[in-house]
């Protein structure tokens, strides 16, 4: 997500304006108010009679204009609507990439926190969303381009730094050349650096269902990594390790192992250290995804999923395969030509439902005048005969502002609403902090006759 290189420094605090909005072929739904926000449809992955997918699928991207097209952002299958949660300015700076709730607690789900992927001053702003106010959680000056988020078992925040190489050295970590994870008090606002967990330009973390860490850089090549902590629940030490082929079954697919790394090296810069050490490398791996957090156990929660923008494809990693004696197995859970569109480019970030099925932000790049179709984001739906791949990839939904990208998917507690930025946007160019929801068969028939 480091395509676009505007850089607007716009913090500010103040109550985050709430409104609903819909695709020409959806009704409208009065707007919320500044009492917060409400999770008043039905579960996103709940299939209607006659259906074989949650939606009816958006037959083309949206042609876009700059800013969004007719004040609509976003085109939706009949029956979806969008809320607009926070808005640059209303308590945050611009650049929103990833999102998280506090997962864990006696107010779990109430506080969406995300990052701000700025060059400088990068930070953490939170977004209460019992009342709809919006503010800046920490920044700091020498943090770069905040990019990865993930709460963790223990509920802190792990926040991480897409650059290789660092333009600002952490002064805790002098020898580390790419960028770190911080872990912070979502309370206070505290951090503390993590480079155990590796110096690299981070982009999806997530933890597993055993207490590691998994994590992907944004390089050609790009790398996968596994941090195992010396300690369950302290990220102060531990082992970090790099996926690596063994028994290659067509292009970087099959049996494969965790290599250890130097932990002094990688420190240092992870991915030369994987490179080093033989890891195997796949073009800009973004965002990972495994149902951990808020998506599916379907898989037992062996399943790590991890985009790879620049060949296309999603891949599936078996962390326990059974009975063949690899540690790990690669497939191509989405790839174009197999199971996905010819018009599938360039697959960003990553998201899970109850079901198993995976929501998928792409990232092509480009701006007006020269694009006239705006982003989508896809849905690989569940395959119940097998893990290694989706069954066909269909259109969830599209943007309509050429300039802009979706990014940061994130799906709520409930399953009610899935939540996303719209980084970069044309118009009058503030992000905007969004979630998606389906009306229920009563709420879509009173807001129709409205």
């Amino acid at each position: 997500m480091t395509r676009r290189s505007t850089v607007r420094l716009s913090f500010a605090l103040s109550a985050g304006a709430l409104a609903v909005a819909c695709s020409p072929d959806a009704p409208t739904m009065p707007k919320t108010g500044s009492e917060g926000f409400a999770e008043r449809g039905v579960a996103l992955d709940l299939i209607p009679p006659g259906q074989t997918i949650p939606f009816i699928p958006v037959a083309t991207s949206a042609t876009c204009s700059v800013g969004g097209r007719g004040g609509e952002q976003l085109v939706l299958p009949p029956g979806y609507v969008y809320t607009v949660v926070a808005k640059e300015g209303d308590g945050f700076a611009n650049n929103a990439d990833m999102n998280t709730v506090n997962e864990t607690g006696p107010q779990k789900g109430r506080f969406l926190y995300r990052t701000h992927e700025t060059t400088t001053n990068a930070g953490v702003s939170v977004t209460d969303l019992q009342t709809g106010v919006s503010h800046i959680l920490v920044q700091r000056a020498d943090w770069e381009r905040f990019d990865g988020i993930v709460w963790t078992p223990w509920g802190t925040i792990l926040a991480s730094e897409e650059v290789n190489p660092s333009a600002q050295p952490d002064p805790d970590v002098p020898q580390a050349t790419a960028g770190l994870v911080y872990e912070i008090d979502p309370n206070t606002g505290a951090s503390v650096v993590r480079p155990a967990l590796g110096s690299m330009a981070h982009e999806g973390i997530r933890f597993g269902k055993d207490g590691n860490v998994y994590m992907a850089t944004d390089d050609d090549p790009g790398y996968i990594y596994k941090f195992v902590p010396d300690k369950k629940g302290n990220l102060s030490s531990g082992q970090l390790y790099a996926l690596e082929i063994t028994q290659d079954l067509g292009d970087r697919t099959g049996n494969g192992v965790w290599v250890a790394l130097d932990r002094a090296a990688v420190q240092v810069n992870a991915v030369d250290e994987a490179a080093a050490k033989g890891a195997t490398g796949y073009a800009n791996t973004e965002d990972v995804e495994i149902g951990t957090s808020t998506g599916s156990d379907k898989r037992g929660n062996h399943t790590l999923y991890v985009a790879s923008s620049g060949e296309d494809r999603v891949l599936a990693i078996d962390l326990d395969p059974p009975g063949n004696g690899a540690e790990l197995v690669v497939t191509d859970y989405v790839r174009v030509g197999v199971n996905a569109p010819a018009d599938f480019h360039e697959p960003d970030n990553l998201a899970l439902d109850r079901s198993g099925n995976l929501y998928i932000t792409e990232d092509p790049g480009g701006s007006a005048p020269s694009k006239t179709l705006g982003d989508d984001v896809w849905f690989a739906p569940f395959n119940p005969q097998s893990a290694a791949q989706s069954l066909p990839v269909q259109r969830f939904f599209s943007i309509t502002d050429c300039n802009a990208e979706p990014t940061g998917l994130y799906m709520s507690i409930s399953n009610k609403t899935l939540f996303f930025d719209i980084q970069h946007r044309g118009g009058d160019g503030a992000d905007l902090s969004v979630g998606i929801q389906r009306l229920s068969d009563i709420d879509f028939n009173i807001a129709s006759r409205q």
